[in-house]
C-alpha cells in the first residue's frame, strides 16, 4: 500500500478552469463535474496589462472583466463550494480550460489550454479587418476573433457549421472538435418550465450600443411588430442594457407589450412562437428546439450554426479530450 499510494497520488493533476459570463462559467463546471479524478480549481476571468487596470477601476464592469458578470460567477463558486484560485496563482496547472480567448491571461500562454466556444461569434466587421491586417489586439474586435489566438491544443465547438466558421477565420481544422456544448446540448429540457406565457413572437435585444457599436434599434422594433402581425410580443431585454431607455424605445414602438429585463430567457424560448434578434447566443436554443429564427443570419446560415443535441453528454466528451492531454 506504502508504494501504491504515491503512485495514485500523482497520478491527479491540477485543472483551472476560467469562468467569465455565467454561461461560461456553469459550462466549466459541467466540465470538471466529469474530471473527478483530477483536482479541479476554478477562477473568474482575468487579464493583465492595462485592461488589468482597466478592470480594477470599475471601467471594464460591462464585460466579464468586472461588474456583475465577475460578481454572479464568484458568488457561483461560493454557491457551491468550489475551490478558488482567482488569477491561477496558487499552482502550477497541468491544463486550462477556457470559454474565450480574445485576452488570454499570460500565466497560461506555454499551458496545454482547450478552449471551449462559449455560444455566438458577432459577425466580422470594419474592426475585424484592421485587427487580422493591423495587429491590434483581438478584443477590439469583440468574439469575432474567437479562435485566432493559436494558443490552445485543442478548440471544442458547437457544431460542424461553427467548425467550418472558424476554420474559415484562420483557425487550424486539426484543432478543432466538434463535441456540441455545455448548456446548449440539450434544449429539448427548456421545453419543461413553469413560464406562464405561450404563443407569442419573443424579440430578445442586444447590448450593442453598451459596448460601443452601433444599432439602430428603432428599425429592429419595427421589425418585430411586422413579423409579429399581431401576436403577442414579449421582449427579454439584454442583461447588460440600460433599462429604462430600452423600455421607453419600446413603449414607443410596441407598447402594451410584456418587458422581462430578467428571468429564464431559455424558458421563454422554449415557449415562443418565433424568436427575433440579432445575432445572440439565444438563436442557438432556438434553432435546437426548431423554432422559427429572425436574425441579421441568412437562413442558410442559421441552419449550418444548429448546435448539436445530445442529451447534455458535450461535458463528458470535452472531458474525454482533456484526458488525452494529462
Amino acid at each position: 500500500m506504502r508504494k501504491i499510494w504515491p503512485t495514485l497520488m500523482s497520478s491527479r493533476k491540477k485543472i483551472l478552469f476560467i469562468g467569465g459570463s455565467l454561461n461560461q462559467t456553469t459550462m466549466m463546471h459541467q466540465i470538471a463535474q466529469a474530471l473527478p479524478e483530477h483536482d479541479c480549481f476554478f477562477s473568474g476571468f482575468y487579464a493583465d496589462g492595462l485592461a488589468r487596470w482597466l478592470a480594477g477601476r470599475g471601467m471594464l464592469d460591462k464585460t466579464i472583466l468586472g461588474g456583475k458578470h465577475l460578481k454572479g460567477t464568484m458568488e457561483y463558486f461560493s454557491e457551491n463550494k468550489l475551490p478558488v484560485d482567482h488569477r491561477g496563482e496558487a499552482h502550477d496547472y497541468d491544463l486550462v480550460l477556457i470559454g474565450t480567448d480574445t485576452i488570454v491571461p499570460r500565466n497560461i500562454l506555454g499551458k496545454k489550454v482547450i478552449l471551449v466556444q462559449e455560444g455566438m461569434m458577432v459577425p466580422e466587421d470594419w474592426r475585424y479587418r484592421l485587427v487580422r491586417h493591423f495587429g491590434l489586439p483581438r478584443y477590439f474586435a469583440n468574439t469575432s476573433t474567437t479562435g485566432l489566438s493559436h494558443c490552445y491544443v485543442r478548440f471544442c465547438v458547437a457544431s460542424e457549421g461553427f467548425r467550418e466558421l472558424f476554420a474559415a477565420k484562420g483557425v487550424d481544422p486539426e484543432k478543432i472538435a466538434v463535441t456540441g456544448i455545455p448548456n446548449f446540448d440539450h434544449a429539448a429540457q427548456y421545453l419543461d418550465n413553469d413560464f406562464p406565457h405561450h404563443n407569442y413572437v419573443l424579440a430578445a435585444t442586444s447590448a450593442l450600443r453598451e459596448s460601443w457599436n452601433y444599432e439602430n434599434r428603432l428599425a429592429y422594433l419595427k421589425k418585430v411588430v411586422r413579423i409579429a402581425e399581431g401576436r403577442p410580443i414579449i421582449f427579454k431585454l439584454h442583461p447588460n442594457e440600460r433599462l429604462e431607455r430600452a423600455t421607453r424605445e419600446i413603449e414607443r414602438i410596441a407598447p402594451g407589450n410584456l418587458i422581462y429585463s430578467s428571468g429564464n430567457t431559455n424558458h421563454m424560448i422554449a415557449n415562443c412562437d418565433a424568436l427575433v434578434t440579432k445575432f445572440s447566443t439565444v438563436l442557438m436554443v432556438a434553432l435546437a428546439l426548431d423554432k422559427p429564427v429572425y436574425s441579421d443570419l441568412s437562413q442558410e446560415e442559421l441552419v449550418k450554426l444548429k448546435p448539436i443535441q445530445n442529451g447534455g453528454t458535450s461535458a463528458l466528451r470535452i472531458a474525454d479530450i482533456c484526458r488525452e492531454y494529462l
